[in-house]
């Protein structure tokens, strides 16, 4: 990308965003993060130069700056992506290190946030505004949908599909061709040899249902 990138989120999300981004040779023009206290404050030699709102900076997007969303609470992140979609008419940028590894025949949308270390396999695809943490593996022809959470080193074995909104945590083995229904969340460590239903949560080896 040839525009500097406003990151939304002054978060652990957004300094590893950042980290990224000017690892790839992208410049950072600031953060926009809603707590007053880190207005007029630098994080990592940037600003915090307002809230996620300010109209101000956020005019510049899709003119002369490119956005990335680093809020890692679902509800607050899809709020502020449609905000981008219906008033400025943009989508946020995917912030991707070098050392991923993601074939030529993977499929990916648009604001996904990918860690060092992460695979994918062919023709495996993630939709929009995923977050895939350190050496996670999404394996081949694998299918995530939008706003997904993986863990670091979690294992998404071929054939899986993993639905919108779905939460899997840190170290998770999915076993091929399971399906992870829409809002479900996975324990860390658990590892998954059967389907999940839409909204439930599961934990333990194997996988079981337990009751919020």
């Amino acid at each position: 990308m040839e525009n500097p990138v406003i990151i939304l989120g002054a978060n652990y999300l957004g300094r590893q965003a950042k980290d990224i981004l000017e690892t790839n040779g992208n410049v950072v023009y600031g953060f926009l993060d809603d707590n007053k206290k880190l207005h007029n404050t630098e994080i990592d030699n940037a600003s915090v130069l307002g809230s996620t709102d300010d109209e101000a900076f956020l005019k510049l997007v899709g003119k002369k700056c490119d956005v990335f969303v680093a809020l890692d609470e679902n509800k607050l992140r899809k709020n502020v992506v449609a905000m981008l979609n219906e008033d400025y008419k943009v989508q946020p940028v995917n912030v991707i290190p070098q050392t991923a590894n993601i074939p030529a025949s993977t499929d990916m949308g648009h604001g996904n946030f990918i860690d060092h270390g992460v695979k994918f396999g062919p023709g495996s695809s993630i939709g929009n505004h995923c977050i895939i943490q350190t050496n996670a593996i999404i394996g081949t022809e694998t299918k995530l949908g939008d706003f997904v959470q993986v863990g670091a080193g979690s294992i998404i074995n071929a054939g899986s599909e993993i639905q919108d909104e779905v939460f899997i945590g840190s170290g998770v083995t999915i076993v091929g061709g399971v399906t992870v229904g829409k809002g479900a969340r996975v324990g860390a460590g658990s590892v998954v040899v059967a389907s999940v239903k839409a909204g439930e949560t599961v934990f333990g080896n194997p996988a079981q249902k337990i009751n919020a």
